[in-house]
């Protein structure tokens, strides 16, 4: 299975996060997956590409040209996708990857957050992004979920496209 995820690609965050992701990239090494992901040398992205790396793992980096260009490219990508830009990396993600994960992130994690999910609810594909809830960072975004939904602004249920789970859960 292919899956895709989401992060941070900072480094000076809480060490916690950094475990979330060695503990993630393991699970997709050691039960043969594949982590489709930004690519980067920096942060979370990092560690998860190198956590599924040592777990036997494989991983697939789609890049965009001026990463590349700026030598940001981590040493644990299998496979390059190189793309134009941000939206083409998105695009390309969303085709290869059979299940969405998002670690904590910026404002680039909650973009592809919602365009998975956006891309969801009006059927482009029946995947959903499961959050990974280290240490509550995505209560306040649950919280603006749940009162969109109160407020009537989400068709269905946003739980039908967003999951929330803990790292420990992964398995179910």
């Amino acid at each position: 299975m292919n899956i895709a995820v989401f992060c941070s690609a900072n480094n000076n965050i809480d060490p916690d996060y950094f475990r979330a992701a060695e503990e993630l990239g393991q699970w997709i090494g050691e039960n043969g997956h594949t982590l489709v992901y930004g690519g980067g040398n920096s942060g979370l992205m990092e560690c998860i590409g190198k956590a599924v790396h040592e777990a036997g793992g494989r991983t697939i980096g789609v890049i965009p040209r001026i990463m590349e260009e700026g030598r940001r490219m981590s040493d644990y990508v299998d496979i390059e996708i190189p793309c134009e830009d941000l939206s083409d990396r998105k695009t390309i993600m969303m085709e290869r990857s059979d299940e969405f994960y998002a670690l904590p992130g910026g404002i680039g994690t909650i973009d592809e957050v919602f365009t998975v999910a956006a891309a969801a609810t009006i059927g482009y594909h029946r995947k959903k992004v499961t959050l990974l809830n280290v240490k509550g960072f995505w209560d306040s975004m649950i919280a603006l979920l749940n009162d969109h939904q109160q407020k009537g602004m989400i068709r269905g249920k946003f739980q039908d496209f967003i999951e929330v789970k803990d790292i420990k859960d992964i398995n179910s």
